[in-house]
């Protein structure tokens, strides 16, 4: 198992959700984020006065998938995200130890996948 941290600009996450589904993959977690790395900043005009900006929006997107469907996921993440511009964000992968479904005490990649549930 392992977890997918993308990190892409927040135009970005409708199109990286919807790829993200095409191939079998619902569940994550988002969070609003600011950071750069080579873009480091741009200069805005506010109240007339020029103000840089270290830190732009980002969107952090995580989730824990099977070792089969990784690739699926970088792929998907990687098209969906780029625009050839710098900026475009990161993607990193790290090993996952151990999965558990709270609700259901299920374990492993049984725990990483979404069963339908009833109302």
């Amino acid at each position: 198992m392992k977890l997918i941290t993308a990190v892409v600009q927040p135009s970005a996450l409708e199109p990286v959700k919807t790829a993200l589904a095409e191939v079998g993959i619902a569940g994550m977690t988002i969070l609003d984020a600011k950071g750069h790395g080579t873009q480091t900043g741009k200069v805005e005009v506010y109240r007339s006065q020029r103000v840089k900006v270290d830190f732009l929006p980002k969107i952090y997107i995580e989730m824990v998938v099977t070792d089969e469907v990784l690739d699926d996921a970088l792929h998907a993440i990687q098209d969906a995200a780029r625009t050839g511009a710098i900026g475009d964000g990161k993607i990193w992968v790290t090993d996952v130890l151990q999965v558990i479904r709270v609700r259901t005490g299920e374990t492993g990649p049984t725990a990483i996948h979404v069963a339908p549930h009833s109302n």
